[in-house]
């Protein structure tokens, strides 16, 4: 029920426009893949690091980074092991965690971007892997979109008939909720509401555990898929939380 990855067809092998192919390590030496977007603009905003969802690969999401960078933002879209022409296998969370940070570590190390000036974005179990990756590394700015507090809360809702007491027995736990605390950057939780896959509910478990500063943006009608749902409409308005994060002292235009 976790895990739905999607290999890389040979027609989707190819860079889209305005990206190159990157490749980096994760800790256990799984080697992953990656499209790294340069904006045109110098300096850049900041770097983005996209983290998606449970299904696809990183050529669902294209559009994403060609849209922040045409908006000033240097950004990395990846696939975790096992999703599209990364190695290896995906079944815990432990090798997402290890993989997100190999994502940061990568824009750090081989592009150059302060960790401060880091955006981590991720998009439903993306969302998991950001507040892990948040609550141990220094980075500017969380976002969080249709998103959940843990695994246990999200079954509660998708399997109400499953006794509460078995939870404990699930191999992945995604307990973002507990991290969300231990994180120092600004966040910004988005959801839909309705949601058809995580109840917006979700997203208030999340503002609730999240520390200062953070805000809390439920959109009416846009569903799961906050980015193809509600288009520029909606990512303008994190573009705006990103410069207010990033530069608070600033007013975004």
């Amino acid at each position: 029920m976790t895990f739905h990855p999607v290999r890389l067809s040979a027609n989707e092998q190819v860079a889209p426009s305005g990206a190159e192919h990157v490749w980096f390590n994760s800790a256990d030496g799984t080697r992953l893949h990656g499209w790294f977007f340069g904006t045109d603009q110098k300096p850049e905003r900041a770097t983005i690091v996209y983290f998606h969802g449970n299904g696809g690969n990183i050529s669902n999401v294209s559009w994403v980074g060609q849209w922040y960078a045409k908006r000033g933002f240097n950004v990395l879209l990846f696939d975790y092991r096992g999703y599209g022409a990364s190695e290896g296998v995906v079944g815990s969370e432990s090798g997402l965690y290890a993989d997100g940070d190999a994502a940061v570590a990568f824009v750090v190390n081989e592009k150059r971007a302060h960790p401060r000036s880091i955006v981590l974005h991720g998009q439903s179990l993306g969302t998991a892997v950001v507040a892990d990756v948040a609550s141990r590394r220094e980075v500017g700015a969380v976002i969080l979109e249709s998103g959940f507090s843990s695994a246990s809360s999200v079954a509660s809702n998708t399997l109400p008939w499953l006794p509460r007491w078995l939870h404990v027995l699930a191999r992945n736990r995604f307990d973002s909720a507990r991290r969300l605390a231990s994180v120092r950057a600004p966040v910004l939780i988005t959801h839909g509401d309705p949601d058809p896959v995580i109840p917006a509910t979700e997203a208030q478990k999340l503002f609730a555990a999240a520390s200062e500063p953070k805000q809390l943006l439920i959109l009416r009608e846009g569903g799961h898929n906050l980015f193809g749902t509600l288009g520029d409409q909606y990512l303008t308005q994190v573009e705006r939380f990103i410069l207010q994060a990033l530069h608070p002292q600033t007013t975004p235009i």
